[in-house]
């Protein structure tokens, strides 16, 4: 395990972690990559109120952090004793066409997405937490319900490796289908570049908050869908229509960037009026920011 800030680091940059051999060796190192760096993060002002708490080791099981005294320091501290968790959590990908886009990316925006999601069940498992997947494009491919157990782990990531970027995207009528399954609500996790009509976003994703679940937003972009910084005559193609256009992108560049960045700051705000959680994630991106949110929504339930 790293034990140095540029070690740990290297194990959540997606340039490295991408060339492991399995999604399950990738989660792992994510995982625990993540936990030893905010391990040997400097925080001040806390001192532990019970004896029985000591801190995160490498090799403890994940299940045994202390949830509340990480709200108060955003460190982590185990317990001596094992307190059993009961919360749901449901990890949604968009496997649509557009998913499978690399540019200036180290990985596919699907793969960031793979490895992410991986990385958030591996954890989740660990700490005995329930967890369901779904797969979707146009439609609702594969459901799996919640559950907790370790062999139900490995089933979950190689359902995960074996996805591959499918049809259109139909956020509404996919996400709709899913928020009808789940009967317990808990954490929803959607994790998608949301690449689709803003109307049907925001309609859907808040069909799970007014379901009562907890609901966090992974938008997984590659930098250059942002900045559209492309040479100069280029030919684009539609990934999910194949169809065709030619231009010189700087010619349309700042008009896209205010169309996209408008697009971008609507869907942030409406979902800050909803409290839902939302985080715009680039493929170039170490996994840290991801998990150090889904952290902390997962400690203000416990």
């Amino acid at each position: 395990m790293p034990q140095t800030k540029k070690e740990y680091l290297k194990y959540l940059d997606p340039s490295v972690i991408s060339k492991l051999n399995t999604l399950e060796i990738k989660a792992k190192t994510v995982v625990e990559g993540f936990i030893v760096g905010l391990h040997k993060s400097p925080y001040h002002g806390f001192s532990v109120e019970f004896s029985e708490h000591r801190s995160y080791m490498q090799g403890d099981p994940v299940r045994m952090i202390d949830w509340k005294a990480y709200a108060k320091t955003e460190k982590f501290y185990i317990k001596q004793f094992e307190e059993e968790t009961n919360l749901i959590s449901h990890v949604l990908i968009d496997s649509s066409k557009s998913m499978d886009y690399k540019q200036s990316g180290s990985i596919s925006k699907l793969e960031y997405a793979k490895i992410l999601a991986a990385s958030l069940i591996y954890l989740m498992i660990n700490q005995q937490d329930a967890v369901s997947l779904a797969l979707y494009d146009e439609k609702l491919k594969s459901y799996f319900p919640p559950r907790s157990t370790k062999i139900y782990l490995k089933e979950l990531l190689i359902a995960i490796e074996k996805v591959k970027a499918g049809s259109r995207t139909e956020t509404a009528s996919s996400l709709n289908k899913i928020a009808e399954k789940i009967k317990k609500r808990g954490i929803v996790i959607i994790i998608s570049d949301f690449m689709d009509s803003l109307d049907s976003i925001l309609s859907a994703i808040k069909h799970f908050h007014y379901k009562k679940n907890e609901v966090i937003l992974f938008q997984i972009l590659d930098p250059i869908e942002k900045s559209f910084a492309f040479g100069n005559d280029s030919v684009f193609v539609d990934m999910e229509t194949d169809e065709e256009i030619t231009t010189q992108p700087y010619q349309i560049q700042k008009a896209y960037q205010d169309s996209f960045g408008e697009f971008l700051d609507t869907l942030k705000a409406e979902c800050r009026n909803y409290g839902i959680e939302y985080n715009l994630i680039e493929t170039d991106q170490p996994f840290d920011k991801a998990l150090l949110s889904y952290f902390k929504k997962r400690s203000k339930l416990n």
